[in-house]
């Protein structure tokens, strides 16, 4: 595997405080700014699922039930999956809202992610901006893409070969699922329910990629270099993260003491901090280990940052 296509990164949450479940209220004035002030001031956003996303320590009504929101790097639009299964973009305050592929029926979508990277006229390389994401259906994961420009586009399956050259067997076509990209090449990682394993996927020239980890749950750092994912120890699920600038890349576990089950890691935008969703809340810890964790809220959401 090439070092480029080595890179790994994801992106990070930082977490905000929420007393109440969102899906239960009637309305966003029912939302207290001063419980949700955990966002404020950072780039920080939660979704539940519901139509509330808590942001800059305040709730924003999308209209629709808000799932798996990601963000376009620039944090200049939301995607997510709505109430009735399709893929949707829409502004950071919920207008313009516009379903770029439309659910089937009888899938399940999840975990968008964007795909951006600019053109490279030498190398023959058009611009992207995609949105890659799971699709489920009678249990079977796919990984699947479609032009985040798109208005009720059709998703394609996403092909997912070995690395050039090197004699490896197919990756496999099924139980992908949680696909995150970043850098500036179109990079993204994923997840592999069959065998526990994290993969890459270059898509630069051509599509890539092979075996990177054992875990679940990646995401791919802003500069590509570095990934975190969650893996197992002692029974209760781990935060860890891996550097890829080296020959011999060593994971480091960020919560070695959790006595719970600490999941969907994300990077900050300058990937300097970890959020990560806990069974109390979302907590943060350097990307780099040198402090323990710590809670930010006791608010329980799906963390994402907004470039």
């Amino acid at each position: 595997m090439s070092s480029r296509t080595r890179l790994i990164a994801a992106t990070i949450t930082l977490a905000a405080a929420l007393t109440a479940s969102l899906p239960a209220l009637a309305d966003a004035s029912a939302v207290r700014p001063a419980a949700a002030n955990g966002t404020k001031g950072t780039s920080l956003t939660i979704s539940t699922g519901s139509p509330y996303v808590v942001m800059n320590g305040t709730t924003v009504d999308f209209g629709v039930p808000v799932r798996d929101l990601a963000w376009s790097p620039d944090g200049r639009q939301a995607a997510f999956v709505d109430g009735s299964g399709n893929l949707d973009v829409a502004n950071p305050n919920g207008t313009g809202r516009r379903i770029v592929a439309a659910n089937p029926g009888n899938q399940v979508w999840s975990h968008p992610t964007w795909q951006v990277s600019a053109a490279s006229p030498r190398d023959g390389v058009p611009a992207k901006d995609n949105l890659l994401f799971t699709a489920s259906q009678k249990g079977v994961t796919r990984l699947e893409g479609v032009s985040a420009t798109a208005n009720h586009g059709t998703p394609h399956l996403l092909p997912l070969g070995p690395d050039a050259g090197s004699g490896n067997p197919l990756n496999p076509l099924t139980g992908n699922n949680w696909p995150s990209s970043a850098g500036s090449y179109g990079t993204a990682v994923y997840e592999n329910t069959g065998n526990g394993e994290v993969y890459v996927r270059d898509d630069y020239l051509r599509q890539q990629g092979g075996v990177l980890l054992r875990g679940s749950e990646p995401a791919l750092a802003p500069n590509g270099e570095e990934v975190v994912f969650v893996r197992s120890i002692g029974g209760h699920d781990h935060i860890f993260e891996e550097s890829f600038d080296s020959q011999h890349p060593v994971a480091k576990d960020l919560t070695p003491h959790a006595t719970g089950n600490d999941t969907e890691p994300a990077w900050s935008p300058d990937g300097r901090t970890i959020a990560f969703r806990t069974a109390t809340g979302t907590d943060v810890v350097p990307a780099n280990g040198s402090k323990a964790p710590v809670q930010l809220t006791s608010y329980v959401g799906l963390p994402a940052y907004r470039g």
